[in-house]
């Protein structure tokens, strides 16, 4: 019983390995208390994989009310997250250990071509 268990989670995780390995990745760094870019912009209907990188010694905690995502980010690592798919807009984030150091994820509305 065990053995089937264990072998049908095994066989779960690798046919879920492709969908993560096609979701996009975008990153965002943070460097001197700071991220490096105030607007991220993704396509929307789209999931994500967003990358944060700090940079700094200190921790930084990506937090969004927007995005319904807080994750604290130790000094000199790196975390991964989820968002999307998402509608159009513009979607705010914040360090909540320094709330000068904010953006926004910003979702433009897809070019039909009409």
């Amino acid at each position: 019983m065990k053995l089937r268990f264990a072998a049908s989670m095994l066989l779960g995780f690798c046919s879920l390995s492709p969908v993560l390995a096609a979701t996009p990745a975008v990153e965002l760094v943070i460097q001197h208390q700071q991220f490096a870019v105030q607007e991220l912009p993704i396509q929307a209907n789209t999931k994500i994989r967003l990358v944060i990188i700090n940079h700094d010694d200190l921790p930084a905690e990506f937090e969004s009310y927007d995005l319904s995502r807080e994750v604290v980010v130790p000094g000199h690592s790196s975390v991964t997250i989820y968002i999307g798919p998402l509608d159009p807009g513009r979607y705010r984030f914040f360090n909540d250990f320094n709330h000068a150091a904010q953006g926004w994820v910003v979702v433009a509305t897809p070019n039909t071509g009409h």
